[in-house]
């Protein structure tokens, strides 16, 4: 029927009945295809054991010997009975959430998990029940939605093996068969552990450093279940994309209010960086230029990193400029989250909004940008010395080390990071290179002179490996092997095992 010239394009469409259609086995593909990257999924988890009111998660990896089987998220927060972890695990389902509450969608368990293993496991108890288990798969998912029960058993033993963390309450997510780990390459294990452990410490200290910042305590740890131990273990610290000791321009931060239409005032704090920095949080949380723009946080998560949002370009002359924005309540219309929380979506009323934005002494966002870009050209102009660039430290060395390198020094791109270890050698050696393998290799008979004589742990003997890394980092990544360089660690080898002789001798003198 043709549109009257009253305007009837104004009535909504008119229906006549309505029928529920449950979705087909084939959406277990759109779930698992979210687009989630290894380490927002595991953020999505920890997001969880937040709004669970964890104090202490921990990112487990489980390897055997050399194939690495299982990943867990450990928390010791409110937990869950079998209802509630009916809940968590039905696929759709959307639970009521806090205002403060980190979880959005009612997805993030399912579609982060599955996105990266084709199962998933979830053991929960609370402080007045006992432990409970749910499990599904792929092809669960794909024979009707299926979720199965855990053995109760096994959710006992398994609550157990952790009550160290979990105490008397708390929760245990389980990936298994997961697709990272079954495409490792025999023998390159230990590479795939230092480069996945280093970049999820970069964006789990980044995107949650507001809650780091105050208390959270975040661990990523590796334990072999064949040797029974501890391999690895970082303690996540905030990677602060605001934490200067001084701002580059004088008078930062300020605050600018931007009047979004349809929500009200939003509350932009504009930083500008020093130049040149060496940071943490300026240099190691990606591509500096990509990294200007807009930091978004929803409930104090940080759920954009930078961009501009269609308000300009990228601009290296503005790499300077970061501007913090707490999303507000009411603006659902105007701000779009995405599911992964590593994005939000603006319509034109923000970017309007932010050219209108002033502060209270009046000054302009523009003014801001100008300040940025002047501050960049200032420090573009001043000489300064230019440190060599060296390949980053890994397995085996203190995660403070690692952040300290990272913080003073240039990282080389493209290179696997260098792995110290305690092995057997000659009673004549006490370090050999690998540089195949890009390891220094310490000789294990001389391990409890470095640790007063207890075992040490995979990161022990921190002044020992950092001074041999300084001495030989740059022994790694060559091409030819020079007469020189080999007589040179030749001899250091040699005084170095004298050294460690005489500390022996010292320490028998004295009785400890």
């Amino acid at each position: 029927m043709p549109l009257s010239a009253s305007g009837g394009w104004e009535y909504d469409v008119p229906t006549s009945g309505s029928r529920r259609l449950p979705p087909d086995a084939g959406y277990a593909k759109a779930l698992t295809n979210q687009g989630y990257g290894f380490e927002a999924a595991i953020a999505d988890l920890i997001d969880n054991s937040i709004d669970a009111e964890a104090d202490t998660a921990i990112v487990l990896f489980l390897r055997a010997a050399d194939r690495i089987v299982s990943l867990l998220v450990l928390d010791n927060g409110l937990g869950m009975d079998g209802k509630s972890l009916d809940d968590a695990m039905t696929v759709g389902r959307r639970r009521k959430y806090g205002r403060h509450a980190l979880g959005m969608y009612g997805t993030g368990l399912k579609a982060a998990s599955l996105s990266q293993a084709r199962s998933l496991t979830v053991i929960s108890r609370t402080r007045k029940t006992r432990p409970v288990g749910r499990k599904l798969t792929a092809e669960g998912i794909e024979d009707g939605f299926r979720c199965d029960t855990v053995d109760e058993g096994f959710a006992h033993e398994q609550i157990s093996s952790y009550s160290s963390l979990i105490g008397q309450q708390g929760t245990i997510v389980r990936w298994d068969r997961v697709r990272a780990f079954e495409t490792i390459a025999p023998g390159q294990s230990d590479q795939f552990l230092s480069k996945a452990n280093s970049q999820l410490e970069r964006h789990l200290g980044l995107y949650l450093h507001r809650f780091l910042t105050r208390g959270l305590r975040l661990d990523i740890a590796v334990r072999d279940v064949i040797a029974d131990e501890e391999t690895d273990h970082i303690n996540v610290v905030p990677l602060d994309p605001f934490g200067y000791r001084v701002p580059g321009s004088p008078g930062y931060p300020r605050k600018y209010k931007a009047p979004v239409e349809g929500v009200g005032r939003v509350d932009l704090e504009a930083h500008i960086w020093p130049a040149k920095s060496n940071l943490g949080g300026f240099r190691q949380i990606g591509p500096v230029h990509e990294r200007q723009g807009f930091y978004f946080y929803r409930n104090d998560r940080l759920v954009q990193a930078g961009g501009w949002s269609n308000l300009r370009a990228p601009e290296s002359h503005l790499s300077l400029a970061r501007v913090a924005v707490d999303l507000p309540e009411n603006g659902s219309e105007v701000f779009s989250l995405t599911v992964k929380k590593d994005g939000v979506q603006v319509t034109p009323a923000f970017t309007d909004a932010v050219e209108q934005a002033t502060d209270t002494a009046g000054h302009s966002f523009r003014a801001f940008l100008a300040d940025a870009e002047a501050a960049y050209r200032e420090g573009a102009s001043r000489s300064a010395i230019e440190r060599p660039a060296v390949i980053e430290p890994g397995k085996g060395f203190d995660p403070k080390v690692k952040r300290a390198v990272r913080e003073e020094l240039r990282i080389k791109s493209g290179e696997e990071p260098l792995r110290i270890d305690w092995v057997s050698l000659p009673a004549d050696q006490f370090f050999e290179l690998d540089r195949d393998g890009n390891a220094i290799l310490l000789n294990k008979a001389f391990r409890d002179d470095f640790n007063d004589g207890r075992r040490g742990g995979a990161n022990d003997a921190p002044v020992t490996k950092t001074l041999l890394y300084l001495l030989l980092q740059d022994c790694f990544g060559l091409g030819r092997w020079e007469r020189k360089r080999a007589d040179r660690i030749d001899y250091w080898n040699t005084i170095l095992l004298a050294s460690v002789h005489a500390q022996r001798e010292r320490r028998n003198r004295i009785g400890y």
